[in-house]
């Protein structure tokens, strides 16, 4: 057996992987641990997960691989600071001690960690996307486009994988970012910048595309490839400590939208028109690629695979017959890829694709999982108040308490890798509820109201909901709501815009039907995850819907719930009804009150 342990670290999101001879044994962020939400810092206790989860020691590692090139990363830094000198001074000074102290010397961080005393191997960070995209996925070869904020110097690359290796064949470089660009806009909206891009994207069908073309003339030069340059007197990110610039201000009338404060119609508008554009951008990008590659499939990652609007939108312009993205797409999936480019790629292993289309991820459940007994010995301890049921008797009884408008905190098997709670550790609730999508983001996420929340769907049921005839495990992709489901507006609700359109129930489903008539769907087949798959199908024998609310298990500013005490707390803190771990179940109603010291509404308020 071989052993190659890849690692990610020091930007965001660390993460650590487990490949044995080519599977994937183990894969978690630190963050789920350290509950210490885009924890940045060494992954010790992913890297101490994936080693008990293999059954090996540290001893026993026989590859270990870093995501990117820390030296070349660094170069970057200094060229960047000596073009923009002296004004980059406060920001060069800044990041300087973490660089010096640690960064440089990740080798020596990465023996002293880990016990590791051999050679260890530092693909660069956009190899290291595109081994995660391709090598897991269902293709024998296909086309590979990475986008997101910055490696060491590229933004974005695009290749071809075939077999058992990666080419990348073009980059666009630094400081010409679309993820950055995202990121000017997520920090313009009021956003947390590597946290809140999402939240644009949610935002942005409330809004109207009025800066599109502004930022088209002013902000950036695009090209008919879907490479560009941007106009760099706008942004700051280069020299100072902000993302934008006074001239960005000015630009779009006005200082940067404070966070917490009130949304504006402007700043609705705002993120309408930046997720326009990064939709054309990658779409030319895509195109470009089919052209000079003439590959059928395309493999997606890098953060801003993340925005599975834009994907939707390259799946419906049928630009390749077959589209894969990493469902853990940022950077804690460059440790994934590394680990993959290590066996693959450095050691040259045969590469084995899945005969029935499916992809080597195991359905991202790649975290920690805890069984029945040892979950059962500390709510005995704990003398909390459970009933344990049989596989059948549990699906029977969730589904009639989610049938009842009730809202379920679901712990079952193992964590899932990525940004997305896939059905393992999941909020769940009625789609068919015209009430739920407010009270799940204002009672139990403690989140803003405009979010939207995606479906889980019977996989085999999906294109009675979609306009989708594709799986979609990973909710990676947004699609239409059939016509046929949506209700017919008024005069009076067609006349909504901003906000107000939030309190417009537009189909049959309307938990899951965001104002523009879209949602990100999950497809749910039972192969990986046999649990869910039996709770949906018992839900659609009571009501005729096998689609359900799936919401990640955790409040705003927290991670997703790692273990069984972190799914308690969760549950207490919050005005969920019922808490299922494996097959225990308990109802808030027999729970005593949560003996919490911690002002943790203060912390679920945070960003």
């Amino acid at each position: 057996m071989i052993n190659v342990l890849g690692i990610s670290a020091f930007y965001h999101d660390s993460a650590a992987c487990l490949v044995r001879d080519g599977d994937i044994i183990a894969a978690a962020q630190e963050e789920r641990f350290t509950r210490k939400k885009h924890d940045a810092g060494f992954p010790q206790n992913a890297i101490e997960y994936c080693l008990r989860e293999g059954g090996i020691l540290a001893e026993n590692i026989d590859y270990l691989t870093f995501y990117d090139k820390p030296w070349l990363k660094f170069e970057r830094i200094l060229e960047t600071y000596l073009a923009y000198a002296p004004s980059g001074l406060p920001s060069f000074i800044r990041s300087m001690p973490l660089w010096i102290k640690e960064k440089l010397w990740i080798g020596d961080l990465l023996e002293k960690k880990t016990g590791y005393k051999g050679q260890i191997y530092y693909p660069e960070h956009h190899q290291s996307h595109a081994a995660s995209a391709f090598f897991p996925s269902p293709f024998e070869r296909a086309a590979i486009l990475t986008i997101d904020g910055v490696g060491e110097w590229a933004t974005a690359s695009w290749g071809v994988g075939h077999a058992n290796k990666i080419k990348i064949h073009s980059e666009l470089r630094f400081p010409h970012s679309l993820g950055l660009l995202y990121s000017a806009f997520t920090y313009y909206t009021g956003f947390k910048v590597n946290s809140g891009e999402y939240k644009v994207m949610g935002l942005a069908p409330y809004g109207q595309p009025q800066y599109a073309q502004l930022i088209l003339d002013e902000l950036m030069d695009l090209r008919e490839d879907g490479s560009f340059r941007l106009n760099m007197k706008y942004f700051n990110y280069c020299q100072g400590l902000t993302m934008t610039s006074k001239a960005f201000n000015k630009l779009f009338g006005g200082p940067p939208r404070k966070p917490e404060s009130k949304l504006t119609q402007k700043d609705m508008d705002l993120a309408r028109s930046v997720q326009d554009v990064t939709e054309e951008v990658m779409l030319r990008m895509a195109k470009h690629v089919k052209h000079k590659t003439g590959e059928k499939n395309l493999c997606l990652a890098g953060g801003v695979a993340l925005n599975c609007v834009a994907n939707g939108k390259i799946l419906r312009e049928n630009i390749f017959d077959n589209i894969w993205i990493q469902p853990a797409a940022g950077d804690a999936g460059g440790a994934l890829g590394a680990a993959l480019f290590v066996w693959h790629q450095v050691l040259d292993n045969d590469r084995t694709v899945a005969q029935n289309a499916g992809d080597s991820m195991r359905g991202s459940y790649l975290g920690p999982r805890y069984g029945n007994k040892d979950i059962e010995s500390w709510l005995q301890d704990e003398q909390i108040p459970y009933r344990k049921l049989n596989n059948d008797e549990l699906a029977q009884h969730v589904a009639q308490y989610i049938e009842e408008e009730k809202v379920i905190g679901w712990f079952s098997g193992r964590m899932e890798f990525g940004p997305r709670a896939l059905g393992s550790r999941s909020i769940i609730g009625d789609a068919r509820s015209e009430k739920m999508q407010s009270v799940m983001n204002l009672k139990i996420k403690y989140r803003e109201s405009f979010r939207p929340f995606a479906p889980a769907c019977l996989a085999e049921d999906v294109a009675k909901y979609f306009n989708i005839d594709i799986a979609s495990p990973y909710m990676l992709l947004v699609a239409p709501v059939k016509n046929s489901r949506r209700k017919k507006l008024t005069l009076e609700q067609e006349a909504f815009f901003g906000i107000d359109k939030l309190n417009v129930p537009r189909s049959d489903i309307p938990a899951v039907t965001h104002v523009d008539f879209s949602a990100r769907v999950q497809t749910v087949d039972g192969i990986e995850n046999e649990g869910f798959y039996r709770l949906l199908r018992e839900f659609k024998k009571r009501t005729g819907y096998g689609i359900v609310i799936n919401t990640s298990f955790n409040v705003r500013g927290e991670p997703i719930v790692e273990s069984p005490q972190d799914a308690y707390k969760c549950f207490m803190r919050t005005e969920m009804d019922v808490l299922v771990l494996e097959n225990c179940v308990l109802l808030k109603e027999e729970q005593k009150p949560l003996n919490d010291d911690e002002n943790w509404r203060d912390i679920y308020q945070a960003d």
